[in-house]
């Protein structure tokens, strides 16, 4: 059964780190246990010709569903458009694959080197 991704837009200054928590839950607000799951996720400029950066996952707690995700001040210092794209991927056990976020990542310039 496909899913429909939620969207979720962050702001990412540009030479920073940058990580945010993911709690994953069913359409009964029930945590996804993740045990069994792979978790990705990419930044790419809008036409999908460049990609930009693959997310560090760390599996924070699987049976509940948390995942940390994060990028390095050094991928993020590569971010050159004002708005890129990207998503978070999760393949089960079996290789069933769907996309349950998506966004927009606006790229603020740090001033502070």
């Amino acid at each position: 059964m496909a899913i429909s991704p939620a969207t979720y837009n962050m702001t990412v200054q540009r030479r920073s780190d940058h990580s945010i928590q993911l709690v994953f839950k069913d359409s009964s607000n029930a945590a996804i246990n993740l045990t069994g799951f792979t978790v990705e996720a990419q930044v790419w400029e809008d036409t999908r010709t460049t990609k930009y950066a693959d997310f560090t996952v760390a599996y924070t707690n699987r049976a509940s569903g948390t995942v940390d995700i994060s990028l390095t001040d050094t991928q993020t210092a590569t971010f050159s458009p004002n708005v890129l794209k990207y998503d978070v991927l999760l393949t089960n056990g079996s290789g069933l694959k769907e996309y349950y976020l998506e966004g927009n990542i606006f790229v603020s310039e740090g001033y502070t080197a």
